[in-house]
């Protein structure tokens, strides 16, 4: 009697604006016949990450193979939301042939890939590889750095580096949870600078674990799936910093909501959008944007303080035409300045300079 084989599962995981939608995306487009299911585990209120991937007429992954989870940070939410999802894809008439989970960037790999070893999964399933999708110029200029002297220097020159180690012990259990290591943007890196990286990452890394240069998050699918490492069997040979806890605060992050009027032309937005990056610390921002005038929507996305912006498609005939976006960053944020920096320009409790 044949054994049924097991679902193979990918957990892409990284910081904030690595690239991991993207990749994601690219992964789609050449996904070679392969039947795809994604869980995309979206942080914040605006389900942005699952929108980019949706609508990509792939035949072979379309909008009903995508399973948000929008209710927190998924290893907090193993039993609640991950498990109860995982069960919904096993019980699909068309299992996928492969299914993508993309963690939040706060995210700890490891609780996730214990997930597998639940009696409701290990036979169905198995952990096919876990990726880190890292930001290669973040880590060439020293973010989550384990040296507490280049995290000191570092904090001196940038303010946007003042944040607590729980930022640097998670980089580290992404990387000691990887089984292989996607360096992002090498782009944007001059040659010194990818070679400090590689070198850097390199020494963090166990044994047998690649580590590749990529642009845009191309990657060719042969490489990213078929890794077969089964990494709920390994759990011992992947170190946590918290092995030794029940669970972890996530305080150090929050995200709150901006519905942007749509008389801000884009060329305000994004102008002001920079500003209040650079005054408020702000992380990440992603969302869509209407422009009066325009049938198709616009995406905007700023890592830091790059912020750049694409027409994706055109708007749904019910969709509601409106600016919406998520501003991600250190507990702590003022919320009213910077919605206030954003829907008006102008300056309420922040130091803002002037505005367009």
């Amino acid at each position: 009697m044949a054994i049924a084989r097991k679902i193979p599962a990918t957990v892409v995981t990284g910081f904030l604006g690595a690239g991991k939608t993207t990749m994601i995306r690219n992964l789609i487009e050449q996904a070679n016949g392969k039947k795809l299911a994604l869980v995309i585990n979206e942080f914040g209120d605006l389900a942005v990450d699952g929108e980019l991937l949706k609508g990509c007429g792939n035949p072979n992954c379309t909008d009903e193979d995508i399973f948000e989870l929008a209710n927190g940070c998924i290893c907090c939410t193993v039993a609640d939301d991950f498990l109860p999802t995982i069960e919904k894809i096993l019980a699909l008439p068309e299992p996928p042939d492969h299914i993508i989970i993309e963690t939040s960037g706060l995210a700890l790999p490891k609780p996730l890939v214990q997930a597998f070893g639940w009696p409701e999964v290990r036979t169905r399933m198995t952990v096919d590889g876990v990726v880190a999708v890292l930001d290669g110029p973040a880590v060439a200029a020293g973010r989550f750095a384990d040296d507490p002297d280049r995290v000191d220097a570092m904090r001196a020159a940038d303010d946007e580096l003042d944040h607590e180690s729980p930022l640097h012990e998670l980089y580290e259990d992404q990387l000691a949870c990887a089984d292989l290591v996607l360096v992002n943007k090498t782009d944007l890196m001059d040659d010194a600078a990818i070679e400090t990286v590689n070198s850097d990452v390199g020494g963090r890394l166990r044994q047998g674990v690649r580590m590749m240069n990529i642009t845009n998050g191309v990657i060719d699918t042969g490489i990213l799936l078929g890794i077969d490492a089964a990494a709920e069997d390994d759990l011992d040979a992947r170190p946590s910093h918290h092995d030794a806890e029940d669970d972890h605060d996530h305080d150090d992050f929050e995200s709150f909501e901006v519905a942007v009027p749509s008389d801000v032309s884009p060329e305000q937005l994004i102008s002001r959008l920079e500003t209040a990056v650079v005054d408020h610390d702000i992380l990440r921002v992603k969302g869509f944007v209407h422009v009066p005038g325009k049938d198709m929507r616009m995406i905007v996305q700023g890592v830091g303080a790059r912020i750049q912006n694409h027409f994706d498609r055109p708007w749904e005939a019910d969709e509601p035409r409106a600016t919406r976006l998520v501003v991600i960053g250190l507990t702590g944020l003022d919320q009213s300045a910077i919605t206030s920096a954003l829907v008006t320009g102008s300056v309420t409790g922040s130091t803002l300079g002037a505005q367009s």
